[in-house]
């Protein structure tokens, strides 16, 4: 594929002698907003800690920009979900979105006059300038949500990881940050979402990895939304899952 941003090989991924993903292959290519869907438990989230290096593969590999990860790591930014954050911890809203312009300061880490600028430009851009002195679990949700996508932002990165970014947010903050993702797409910037439901698929993405384990389809939205690729992800696991369970009782399983 022209222009690859990311592929999988042959891509296996377990937890504890279960698989939660299965031969995974596929390919992305350059300035595509993708959406990765699939049932509960489909390893959706899975697959995006595979991609970033939090969750070791069994086998098969994931290629970034045609390299490992850690030979590119600056150009890939990744936004976990919401729950997994500390919302406890004592930081401003500030401070925790000038984080995301760490890789470009400096040998002593000193946020620079353009470093604060550019988190206070981030900041309008969001319409959270108001909370700027904020500690962070006084935001709601949404305003939570928009944060960390703009820390994210900041690393001004060419690959941008999100799990589930619509998850506990008002409508209208959903239709901001899409309208965001539409606008880094336009940049050039290749945008991966784990988006849970099939609601605003067509609307929002113009690439689909479709999962159940193993990926069903990946293509198109068109392509990929068809009622048999659904009647497959969103059906019984069945003798196919069972044939997966005897297959790793005899594999050694790895996470880091």
């Amino acid at each position: 594929m022209q222009d690859t941003v990311l592929s999988a090989q042959h891509l296996t991924v377990g937890y504890n002698k279960k698989v939660a993903l299965w031969n995974l292959d596929f390919a992305i290519a350059k300035g595509q907003l993708v959406g990765i869907i699939g049932p509960n438990g489909a390893g959706k989230s899975t697959l995006l800690k595979t991609l970033v290096g939090i969750i070791r593969p069994i086998s098969g590999r994931v290629l970034l920009f045609g390299k490992s990860l850690n030979k590119v790591r600056s150009k890939v930014a990744y936004v976990p979900q919401r729950s997994c954050v500390d919302w406890d911890f004592p930081i401003t809203v500030f401070d925790l979105l000038l984080m995301g312009r760490y890789r470009q300061m400096g040998r002593m880490k000193w946020a620079s006059k353009a470093d604060k600028l550019a988190a206070l430009a981030e900041l309008e851009r969001l319409e959270m300038t108001p909370f700027a002195h904020c500690q962070i679990g006084q935001l709601s949700g949404g305003q939570q949500q928009r944060l960390f996508i703009g820390r994210a932002l900041l690393q001004n990165a060419d690959l941008y990881l999100l799990d589930e970014p619509f998850s506990g947010i008002d409508l209208s903050t959903e239709k901001m940050l899409m309208k965001l993702f539409q606008e880094m797409r336009g940049q050039g910037k290749t945008v991966i979402i784990v988006h849970h439901g099939l609601h605003a698929v067509e609307a929002y993405f113009n690439h689909l990895l479709l999962l159940n384990t193993s990926l069903i389809a990946s293509g198109p939205v068109a392509q990929v939304m068809s009622a048999k690729n659904l009647d497959k992800a969103y059906g019984t696991k069945g003798a196919f899952l069972e044939e997966l369970s005897k297959i790793s009782s005899k594999k050694t399983y790895g996470i880091s």
